[in-house]
């Protein structure tokens, strides 16, 4: 009897088992999420510059085969200046210094024709420069005159023609200083220390 009821047991425990096997969900039945669907993220604005923020740009200027031409004269004739301020500035000291001597009594001898001549033609060949240089500078600013221009190059344009105007000035006093007193011939010095000085600055505006 005790045999029969183990047995029963074990049968009722093997059926509950089975039982709860066949109890699990089919994989139909399964519950399986859904993918997320992802957005698409808006597309971001392109930003607009603004009319006054764009680079300004420089028109284009067209310029003529002289005007390259006339450059280079231009150029080659700065460099001629300075050569011929320093050749001048020594015959017209050396002339000074003979005429206070004369005039003091310091020197007996009349004062040297040949170096006066000579001070006289490089004055010449300095007025000459300065009349192709401002000639060729003139014309080509005034080619290039829809370029707009900058702070250097007119300040170049001006200290030249100041320059000009002094070494007219020096030639009219030229006069002067042959036949007058050597406060005279001083003066003429000066004038011409002051537009060398100032022609100096305004080509090295141009060169630096």
């Amino acid at each position: 009897m005790s045999c029969s009821c183990a047995l029963m047991a074990i049968a009722l425990s093997w059926s509950a088992a089975s039982q709860a096997v066949i109890d699990v969900p089919e994989p139909d039945s399964l519950t399986i999420p859904r993918p997320v669907a992802l957005r698409p993220l808006p597309p971001r604005p392109v930003p607009r510059l603004a009319i006054g923020d764009t680079t300004k740009r420089q028109k284009a200027v067209v310029l003529s085969e002289w005007y390259g031409r006339r450059l280079t004269i231009h150029r080659y004739g700065s460099y001629v200046m300075l050569p011929l301020f320093v050749a001048q500035y020594l015959l017209g000291q050396e002339l000074l210094n003979q005429k206070e001597g004369v005039w003091d009594g310091t020197r007996r001898e009349p004062i040297d024709e040949n170096l006066r001549n000579a001070h006289q033609a490089v004055a010449i060949g300095v007025g000459a420069l300065f009349v192709v240089n401002t000639t060729t500078g003139l014309w080509n600013l005034w080619e290039i005159r829809k370029d707009g221009g900058s702070t250097r190059r007119t300040l170049h344009v001006l200290s030249m023609l100041g320059a000009d105007a002094g070494f007219v000035a020096v030639g009219i006093m030229g006069s002067n200083a042959v036949e007058g007193n050597p406060a005279d011939a001083r003066a003429h010095r000066n004038v011409a220390l002051a537009s060398m000085g100032l022609a100096t600055i305004g080509v090295s505006l141009m060169w630096f």
